[in-house]
C-alpha cells in the first residue's frame, strides 16, 4: 500500500447466508465485500458533490485468498486507492480477521458521470484528497 494514501477501514458482518457447504464464507461474497468497501472509501473521502456526480463500476478484480472467514468473525476490509489514471482507479483491499489476512484484492474501477453514464475523469483536487495532499 502507498505510504501517503488515505486508508479506509470498512467493517464487514458475516451473514449466515454467506456460509457455504464447507462451513465458511463462500468466495463469491468477497467481491461484494470489496465493492461495498471501495464505495464506502469513495463516499467517506470525496466531497458530497463529487459523490453525487460520479458512480463507480468494477472493471477487474484479482483476489488472492489466504484463509477462510466464518460466521461471527469480526472482519475488516482496509481499502486504499493506489493510483488514478484518466477515468480509471486502481485499488488495493486487504480483508482481515484480527491479524490474519483472509484475502488480498487488486481491483480496477471506472468512474462514470452519474447523469450520462459515460467515463469521467476526476478533478485533480478530488484525487489529491485520497493521497493526503
Amino acid at each position: 500500500m502507498s505510504q501517503n494514501a488515505i486508508r479506509h477501514d470498512h467493517p464487514i458482518s458475516v451473514d449466515p447466508s454467506e456460509i457455504d457447504f464447507m462451513g465458511h464464507v463462500n468466495n463469491a461474497h468477497y467481491l461484494k465485500w470489496v465493492q461495498d468497501a471501495v464505495v464506502a472509501h469513495w463516499q467517506n473521502i470525496a466531497p458530497p458533490q463529487a459523490v453525487a456526480e460520479h458512480l463507480w463500476v468494477a472493471l477487474k478484480h484479482e483476489i488472492t485468498y489466504r484463509k477462510p472467514a466464518f460466521l461471527d468473525d469480526q472482519v475488516i476490509a482496509t481499502v486504499m486507492l493506489e493510483k488514478v489514471h484518466g477515468a480509471r482507479a486502481f485499488y488495493e483491499t486487504i480483508i482481515r480477521r484480527g491479524e490474519d489476512v483472509l484475502a488480498e484484492v487488486k481491483s480496477s474501477w471506472c468512474c462514470l458521470n452519474a447523469e450520462t453514464l459515460r467515463p469521467a475523469r476526476l478533478a485533480e483536487d478530488i484525487t489529491r484528497r485520497f493521497f493526503g495532499n
